[in-house]
């Protein structure tokens, strides 16, 4: 059987599982003789981070707190929950927030060549790209300022999450972001515990890689009066599984939450987080170098190579800190979130590890084989406010509210002799060693109303209305390609829409649909022209329609969609060198069929599926968009009983392309990944030491180490540069409480 034969039959089979569960669902239905599911306190709004946060922390041993994914009965667009229950049980200590996140529909990708939570990993979402949907902490957008990409082991590591909610769509108006366009990943900080925990733990596995932290919760106490705080620190070391490419990760992070009287409380949140990595700037492997070293090369310890592990390394700092006040003033509930945040990135790299580039490159010496490389600096300092109102009238409930932020950067490149130790004036312009030096900043506000009009009984319509309004400015000395002195700015605005409607068929199932419109900021890179003001394109925005169902019981969680998006004003350019011209024309439409369910069979065990058919074809030539996965799927066998939890989880990324016009050279394979997880917590009679888990862990269980990526070289394919799954590994936990 050939890989694609093998490919679609796993589809089908999915398809199978999905129909077998729809069909006992119905038999279910009929004889109408299962019990309630257990409840979980939800305030009227599906919407409401509160009552999200709610369905993530489920207690319980009902199927909701089984299911790897579930959707809520009053959800108004297709997402995916994750529990906290299945981060700490099925995912490895060790993990990024994007090893949580892969495990829904339609999430694509997000595996590291260099062993789980040891790099950064990107994931795709319905085949957009990570900068084109947004991710949250606490209901806060976050990411670059260049554009909002994002750096999965950094800020908050999977340890430190209390639950994950994707959502596959703009959401309604008070859904927040610089790229709504995508859809959202919504992480949660933890729960702060009602009791008293000391909670040491340390986590082992391949390739000398130890993390050891404590977790300290107040709890309720009198000696803090109605104060509950926790405070997690933690450190990570590892040689990684990729050859000289180790990592050193300190993560502390504290959060603090107290009553100011009847009605108000009162949050405060820190976290700080430090990484020291060896890595290329640029990293991945050619087929040469596969061939000669193997799929784990990246670095090497020769002082005359580009790839030298000396010249190869960053330090990340990241804090991320905001204060909270919730409080209800002559029946308005108010909500306001003051933050901060940064993030600085100070890399220095040799100048090329695929090899296209040979040593001694600086110009007009002959001869010279010295080590070119270079220091890249990306420092920023996000600040910004979130205010929301909601009352409750007869009628529905009303929300409106404002979000504005603020973001200052300074970026630069500048080249570097290794071998001397100097600056190296290798550029064709003065400054002969500055390859680029930028500061840059924005200044946006979204203004946003909206009210749940409760038109039925079971039967809630949203309609909405946001405002955005997004300057972004330039103030280079040598602008990034152009090389010259640039001072500009640019102000986009759009209105978005949103009209989204849940009906509750009855108490287990549930319908929804969603119009809506979703909007990406135009990049920085606009402003890398000769003459920027010529370049004026419009936000990119996406039109999605959207219908599904959710049903949940006592035994079974089953939900599925089906998705049309409508994206325009693709921006595309016009000229050649520095002389570009930036400006909006064609788009891409992406649509798809998404679905996942959760089936209790007793005695502890239970079975999980879910899958996706995901199209993103160009409007113009009617192909599929580069590094857009065709289809997921994830099958899954779980059990949880007497202390004791196991899961069996496999995950399959569908075909895709690395560049744009389907070309066969450049076609990725799909690709599964099989982890496996068994822990025991045992509790104690002791007066001191409440309870111990132990876990084990193995990824990548069978040991395929298939592409995962191809990142094309324009001096040729020789050189194009490739990341593989890594090799199987191991990871061994204990937390101890007390």
């Amino acid at each position: 059987m050939t890989r694609k034969q093998v490919q679609f039959s796993m589809h089908i089979m999915t398809a199978q599982v999905l129909l077998a569960i729809a069909c006992m669902t119905q038999q279910h239905v009929m004889a109408q003789a299962i019990a309630a599911p257990e409840t979980v306190q939800e305030s009227p709004s599906a919407l409401d981070a509160d009552a999200i946060k709610s369905r993530v922390v489920i207690s319980g041993s009902s199927i909701g707190n089984r299911a790897p994914v579930q959707t809520s009965l009053k959800a108004t667009q297709p997402q995916s929950v994750i529990t906290a229950t299945f981060i700490e049980q099925s995912v490895t200590p060790l993990a990024d927030f994007n090893a949580v996140a892969r495990i829904a529909p339609s999430v694509g990708a997000g595996v590291s060549p260099n062993g789980p939570g040891l790099a950064e990993t990107k994931v795709t979402l319905r085949g957009f790209q990570d900068g084109e949907y947004n991710i949250t902490y606490d209901g806060i957008p976050f990411g670059d300022t260049n554009n909002p990409t994002h750096h999965s082991t950094s800020y908050f590591p999977a340890r430190i999450i209390g639950g994950m909610v994707i959502e596959r769509g703009p959401g309604n108006a008070s859904n927040l972001g610089q790229a709504t366009f995508g859809g959202s990943v919504n992480l949660f900080s933890k729960e702060l515990s009602q009791d008293f925990h000391f909670s040491p733990y340390a986590t082992f596995g391949s390739w000398n890689t130890r993390m050891t932290g404590v977790q300290i919760d107040s709890g309720t106490s009198s000696y803090f009066g109605d104060t509950r705080f926790m405070f997690n620190g933690s450190r990570l070391t590892t040689d990684g599984y990729l050859t000289y490419s180790g990592v050193t990760e300190d993560n502390y992070q504290f959060k603090l939450q107290r009553s100011l009287g009847k009605d108000t409380t009162l949050t405060v949140f820190s976290t700080f987080n430090k990484i020291t990595s060896y890595a290329a700037d640029k990293g991945g492997v050619t087929l040469n170098q596969v061939a000669q070293f193997g799929k784990n090369y990246a670095l090497n310890n020769d002082p005359k190579s580009q790839n030298y592990y000396g010249y190869n390394f960053n330090n990340k700092n990241t804090d991320f800190d905001y204060i909270r006040l919730q409080s209800k003033l002559a029946g308005w509930g108010i909500d306001n979130t003051l933050y901060t945040y940064s993030y600085t990135n100070d890399t220095y790299s040799g100048q090329d590890a695929s090899g296209a580039t040979a040593n001694g490159t600086k110009a007009g010496v002959t001869g010279n084989l010295n080590v070119p490389g270079y220091n890249k600096l990306n420092a920023y300092r996000v600040n910004g406010d979130i205010l929301k109102a909601s009352n409750q009238f007869d009628a529905g409930l009303l929300r409106l509210g404002i979000w504005m932020e603020n973001a200052s950067t300074n970026r630069h490149t500048y080249d570097f002799d290794w071998t001397l130790g100097v600056a190296n004036p290798k550029e064709s312009t003065a400054p002969k060693n500055v390859a680029y030096e930028q500061g840059s900043n924005w200044r946006q506000y979204q203004p946003f109303v909206e009210f749940e009009w409760a038109a039925m009984p079971d039967l809630t319509i949203t309609p909405g209305l946001k405002y955005v309004s997004f300057q972004r400015s330039l103030d280079a000395k040598v602008n990034q390609t152009t090389r010259i002195p640039t001072v500009t700015e640019q102000t986009y605005t759009t209105t978005l829409p949103f009209l989204t409607a849940n009906y509750s068929i009855n108490k287990e199932w549930s319908a929804y649909t969603q119009i809506a419109r979703g909007f990406l900021v135009p990049d920085l890179s606009m402003f890398y022209v000769n003459t920027p003001s010529l370049s004026a394109p419009k936000p990119q925005t996406s039109t999605n329609y959207q219908l599904g169902m959710v049903h949940q019981s006592r035994d079974l969680t089953l939900d599925a969609d089906v998705y049309y998006i409508d994206f325009n004003n693709k921006i595309a350019s016009t000229g050649t060198g520095n002389d570009v011209v930036y400006y909006n024309q064609g788009g891409v439409i992406y649509k798809g069929i998404e679905a996942a369910a959760t089936y209790y069979l007793g005695s502890g065990f239970s079975v999980h599926a879910n899958a996706s058919l995901n199209s993103a074809k160009t409007k113009d030539t009617g192909l599929q968009v580069a590094k857009a996965p065709e289809s997921t799927s994830a099958f899954g066998l779980l059990y949880k009983a007497n202390g004791l939890h196991a899961s069996l989880i496999a995950k399959t990324t569908g075909q895709q392309y690395a560049k744009d016009g389907e070309p066969s050279a450049y076609k990725i394979a799909a690709y599964t990944t099989t982890d496996f997880t068994i822990g025991y917590r045992y509790k104690t009679d002791g007066l001191m030491l409440k309870n111990v888990k132990a876990q084990f862990g193995i990824n990548n269980l069978f040991d395929k180490q298939d592409a995962t990526s191809i990142s094309a070289n324009s001096k040729g394919a020789a050189f194009d540069q490739y990341t593989f799954v890594p090799a199987r590994s191991w990871n061994f936990s204990v937390t101890a409480d007390f």
